[in-house]
C-alpha cells in the first residue's frame, strides 16, 4: 500500500484516538430534538446507548429501539442498548412527561430492608433473573452486540448502605446456608446497624455478592453474543453486592456521584469523584473502562462543569466517556461547551494513557470500607498538589489517608500514625512539614486546590485547578521551579 508524503506525516505527527465518546440517549430524547445525532456527532460522540427493558417493562418496545437504532446509525453512530434490570429506589430517569413506571411490575417483590422497612427496586428476588434473562435474548435477536446493566444492577439503595434483601425468605435462606441458628438474625442487624466487620456481616456480604454475581451470569450466558457490561454506583463494591473481583473481564462503568451542580461545584466533590473513579479503575483495564459523567435532574449541572467532569476519566485513565443525563436529554446549548472539551481531553489522553501515576501519597480503598464503610472518604489529599498513586496492597510506605473502617483494619495501615483532619487547611500544613521529603518529585508549592499527577514515564505533571477562576501555580522539582497557569476547572500538562 503506497502513502502520500502528507497522508505518511499526518499518519505518523497524530497520536492515536484512545478516548471515546458515548451518550445515553432515550427515545424521548429524539423526540424532543430531532436534530440531536448530528449535533452530538459533530461534537465528537460516536456511540449512542438506547434505554431498552426497564425492570419488568417494554416500555421501550423492541420495535421502538430497533426504530430508534435506525435514525441514529443513519447519522453516523454506532448504537447499543442500556437495560434497567432491577429498579431503583427513586427516580433515576428523570423524564419531564413523567410516563416511564418507576417501579417494578406487581408479580415482582419489594425488597426489606435492614431497618425493616419494605423498598422497590436494588433487590433481587425470581422472576426477575428469568425476565432478564428473556429481555436480553430479545435484545440480542435486533442484533445488538453491546449492552450494558445500569446502575440499579446492586443490591443496596445507595452509597454507604450494607445492602441485601433482609425479607424472612432471604435470612432463611442465609441461615440454612451457613448454618446458623435463629439468633443470627439479630446478631447480623446489630452488627450492620454498628458497621461492624464481623464473621456474620462478612457472609451476608458474600451471601448477597452471590445472588447478583448468579444473575449476571444467567443474563450473560442468555445471550452470550452481546458484550454485556455493568455500571457500577459510586464506590460502589461488596456491601452492594457487587464483588468486583467477579467484573474484571466486562465493560464496567466506573462509580460517579456529583450530579449536579451543588455537589460538583465543592471541591471535596470533585475529589470524591476522582477517588471512586480511580478505586474502581483497580478492577479493569482502561480500554473496558466507561465513565458515569452524569448530569441528573439534566439541566441541574451547568455545561462547565460537565465540561469538567471529562478531566476525571483521563487522570484516571479512563477510555470511554459515558455521557448520560436520564430520559431527559442534555441540554442542547451544552454542546457548544462539550464539543471543544471533548475534543481537549481525547488529544491530552492520547499523549498520556498507559502511564501510571506515581507518588508519596498513597489511594487506598481497603476491604473494611468495601464491606462495611460508609462511603465516605478522605479523598481531600487529591487536592493537595502532591503526586499520588493508586494502591493494590495496603501501602506500607509513603502517606496514606484512611476513612472510617480502613483506619481501625490495622492490617491496612501504615507502620506509624498521624492524625490529619480532612480540610484543606490542614493537609497544606501537613504538606509543609513533609516537604524536605519531597525533594524527588514534583508537587505544588502554593496552598491551593489543585490535582497533581505525575506520570515519570511519560515524562509530564498534569495540573486539575479545581478552583473556578484562573491559577497560577508553583510546580517545583527538586531544585526547579517553574510557574503554570492553569484556566477555571482546567487540566493542563507540563512537560518535566
Amino acid at each position: 500500500m503506497l502513502f502520500s508524503r502528507r497522508a505518511f506525516l499526518a499518519t505518523a505527527l497524530t497520536p492515536p484516538q484512545v478516548r471515546c465518546f458515548h451518550l445515553s440517549a432515550s427515545p424521548e430524547a429524539l423526540v424532543a430534538d430531532p436534530e440531536l445525532p448530528s449535533v452530538v456527532r459533530a461534537a465528537g460522540v460516536t456511540d449512542v446507548w438506547i434505554g431498552g427493558y426497564l425492570y419488568g417493562h417494554w416500555y421501550y418496545t423492541p420495535e421502538r429501539i430497533a426504530a430508534q437504532r435506525k435514525v441514529w446509525e443513519r447519522a453516523g453512530l454506532r448504537t447499543h442498548v442500556i437495560q434497567i434490570p432491577l429498579g431503583h429506589p427513586g427516580d433515576s430517569l428523570g423524564s419531564v412527561s413523567g410516563q416511564p413506571p418507576l417501579t417494578p411490575p406487581a408479580h415482582w417483590k419489594p425488597g426489606v430492608r435492614s431497618n425493616g422497612k419494605r423498598q422497590w427496586g436494588t433487590s433481587l428476588h425470581e422472576p426477575a433473573t428469568a425476565e432478564n434473562v428473556d429481555a436480553i435474548r430479545r435484545v440480542a435477536a435486533m442484533g445488538v452486540r453491546r449492552a450494558f446493566l445500569d446502575d440499579d444492577f446492586r443490591l443496596a439503595q445507595g452509597p454507604g448502605i450494607i445492602g441485601g434483601c433482609y425479607c424472612d425468605a432471604h435470612l432463611a435462606e442465609f441461615t440454612r446456608r451457613y448454618g446458623y441458628g435463629p439468633a443470627v438474625r439479630e446478631q447480623l442487624l446489630d452488627a450492620v446497624r454498628a458497621r461492624r466487620l464481623d464473621a456474620v456481616v462478612r457472609n451476608w456480604v458474600e451471601y448477597t455478592c452471590d445472588q447478583l454475581t448468579v444473575c449476571f451470569r444467567a443474563i450473560q450466558k442468555g445471550a452470550p453474543e452481546i458484550d454485556l457490561g455493568i455500571m457500577v454506583m459510586y464506590l460502589g463494591s461488596e456491601k452492594a453486592g457487587i464483588r468486583l473481583e467477579d467484573y474484571r473481564d466486562v465493560p464496567l462503568r466506573v462509580g460517579e456521584l456529583m450530579f449536579d451542580d451543588k455537589s460538583f461545584g465543592r471541591v471535596k466533590g470533585k475529589t470524591n469523584e476522582l477517588f471512586s473513579a480511580l478505586f474502581h479503575r483497580r478492577f479493569t483495564t482502561a480500554e473496558r473502562a466507561f465513565s458515569e459523567t452524569t448530569a441528573f435532574p439534566s439541566n441541574q449541572l451547568s455545561a462547565a462543569n460537565m465540561a469538567a467532569k471529562l478531566a476525571i476519566s483521563t487522570l484516571a485513565d479512563v477510555r470511554n466517556t459515558m455521557l448520560m443525563s436520564g430520559v431527559t436529554p442534555i441540554p442542547r446549548s451544552h454542546w457548544a461547551t462539550l464539543g471543544p472539551a471533548m475534543r481537549n481531553q481525547a488529544a491530552l489522553h492520547a499523549r498520556v494513557a498507559g502511564h501510571v501515576p506515581r507518588g508519596p501519597f498513597k489511594h487506598w480503598w481497603g476491604e473494611a470500607a468495601r464491606y462495611v464503610g460508609d462511603d465516605n472518604p478522605y479523598s481531600l489529599f487529591l487536592a493537595s498538589g502532591i503526586p499520588f498513586e493508586v494502591c493494590y496492597q495496603p501501602p506500607r510506605e509513603g502517606w496514606a489517608f484512611l476513612s472510617g473502617a480502613d483506619s481501625i483494619n490495622t492490617s491496612a495501615v501504615a507502620v506509624s500514625r498521624k492524625t490529619v483532619p480532612e480540610t484543606l487547611a490542614d493537609l497544606y500544613a501537613f504538606k509543609h512539614r513533609i516537604r524536605k521529603a519531597l525533594t524527588d518529585v514534583p508537587f505544588v508549592e502554593d496552598d491551593k486546590p489543585v490535582v497533581c499527577s505525575w506520570l515519570p514515564t511519560a515524562k509530564r505533571v498534569l495540573l486539575w485547578n479545581l478552583a473556578e477562576a484562573k491559577e497560577t501555580f508553583s510546580l517545583a522539582y527538586g531544585e526547579k521551579r517553574r510557574d503554570v497557569t492553569a484556566g477555571a476547572l482546567e487540566l493542563v500538562e507540563v512537560e518535566l
